[in-house]
């Protein structure tokens, strides 16, 4: 039996830029993208925590530290700068490998940037626990 689980998100982050007129995706911090264990090109959904929009798209780097969160495309009409999102990205396992997964979830600032707990990032904090 194969089960999704979610493998690992971006919770709360602010949206820095809409682009219609680019060719789709989401454009990521590269730092955000490597705590959450995400890859380029990688379907993640974006949940719009202010208008209610759900959305899938895929990932693409921005320069790490900018913070950038970058809708494009078609995605650029359902969440507009300074939304707060949070973005998944989902996996399959069987039930034995379910069982011992952690997701790895980032918790960021209004600037984007990753949330420190204990001086342990919350991403490792959360996937220890």
């Amino acid at each position: 039996m194969q089960v999704t689980l979610m493998k690992g998100k971006i919770h709360r982050a602010r949206v820095t830029e809409a682009d219609l007129h680019y060719e789709g995706s989401i454009s990521i911090d590269r730092n955000l993208i490597e705590a959450a264990g995400f890859l380029i090109n990688e379907r993640v959904d974006i949940y719009n925590i202010d208008t209610g929009a759900r959305f899938s798209t895929y990932v693409i780097d921005a320069p790490a530290g900018s913070g950038t969160i970058g809708l494009n495309g078609a995605a650029a009409r359902l969440a507009m700068a300074g939304d707060k999102v949070i973005i998944v990205a989902y996996a399959g396992f069987d039930a034995e490998e379910a069982r011992r997964f952690r997701p790895r979830v980032v918790i960021v600032d209004e600037n984007n940037r990753r949330v420190e707990a204990g001086g342990v990032s919350a991403a490792v904090a959360l996937a220890e626990a």
